[in-house]
């Protein structure tokens, strides 16, 4: 089954070519990065037009790398939720045009449900259950995949999410947007040690990222009153390992006491060396196994969506064209 799928949850406009939820015909991006670094950060309203100004030219050229045409797919899934709402509405409304115009099914696809299912993708042999650790910007759930379609969440942030902790971090210590990313390019000449940073405790296994952000605004903001400088390689080395520790403690606690033997990470801040160095170390000392998708799918994209959408698909998951997008969306519920 080869699906087209459609990605303009924020500030990237996706379209790709997905066969049997396992293998990528074509995937396409269009980023906004540069024009949102003049802001230091994502502009929902920009973000919204420039997907309307992309999302026919991507989908066209998504099509064109798979030797597909509208007609000759058997789907069309999009995005739906969450995200924010303007460019959401973007691709649900792009994808529920096509699905109508080719009389073809529409499935709608969970934004976190996508990002696991890139994990597909990149391990072919991966099957559910397992536990997943979900980490972006906006969103830290540790979660249970009983199955394709079948999820629970069993840890989450109170607060900020630890893309978030990062993202507004880096805005403090003057590194330029995207956060995460710059954190990660500089941590690695820094001492992880160098700073003393608290760790926001939480109940089970959630997470509580605001406290950590704060912490590092007011050490940089003490600082600059007293005339003093800060290395930020250190900084950054030091926020870097206390997220990335309390990442890895609380998904290990969550795997010991369910029982799973099988760590699954995915969403934008799996890209950070750090995390992924932590996690490593951690499952082969626990003799675990881990999956973590490749650097060029831990962002929003649309392949994770159309790997997505054929376990959707399978489970009878279509919707009518009166779809509506959500803003947000617990990672548990169905459309």
């Amino acid at each position: 089954m080869d699906i087209l799928a459609i990605e303009s949850s924020c500030d990237e406009t996706a379209a790709a070519v997905v066969r049997d939820g396992r293998q990528i015909l074509s995937n396409v991006i269009h980023t906004q990065v540069a024009e949102h670094g003049l802001y230091g950060g994502v502009v929902p309203e920009i973000a919204s037009r420039r997907h309307v100004e992309m999302i026919v030219q991507v989908a066209d050229t998504a099509l064109a790398e798979a030797h597909h045409s509208v007609s000759s797919v058997d789907a069309v899934a999009v995005t739906a939720a969450p995200g924010l709402i303007g460019a959401l509405l973007v691709g649900v409304n792009f994808a529920k045009s096509l699905a109508f115009a080719a009389g073809k099914p529409l499935i709608p696809v969970h934004h976190l449900r996508g990002h696991l299912a890139a994990n597909y993708l990149a391990h072919p042999d991966l099957t559910p259950p397992f536990l997943g650790l979900v980490v972006s910007g906006g969103h830290s759930h540790i979660v249970e995949v009983l199955d394709y379609t079948e999820l629970r969440v069993v840890g989450r942030t109170r607060d900020d999410a630890a893309g978030e902790c990062f993202d507004k971090a880096a805005r403090a210590m003057g590194l330029p947007y995207p956060g995460g990313v710059s954190i990660d390019r500089v941590s690695p000449g820094g001492d992880p040690s160098a700073f003393s940073l608290p760790i926001p405790h939480a109940e089970g296994y959630d997470f509580s990222f605001s406290g950590l952000k704060t912490a590092v605004v007011n050490l940089l903001h003490t600082a600059e009153q007293k005339g003093e400088n800060v290395s930020v390689p250190d900084l950054a080395a030091s926020l870097s390992h206390r997220v990335a520790g309390m990442l890895v403690s609380h998904t290990a606690a969550a795997a010991r006491d369910l029982g799973y033997t099988k760590i699954v990470v995915a969403g934008g801040v799996s890209a950070n060396s750090v995390l992924r160095t932590q996690l490593d170390e951690c499952c082969r000392r626990e003799g675990w196994t881990l999956c973590l998708p490749p650097l060029s799918l831990c962002g929003d994209n649309a392949a994770m969506i159309g790997a997505q959408a054929f376990y959707e698909m399978e489970a009878g998951h279509t919707a009518p064209l009166s779809l509506n997008a959500c803003a947000t969306m617990e990672i548990s519920a169905s459309f």
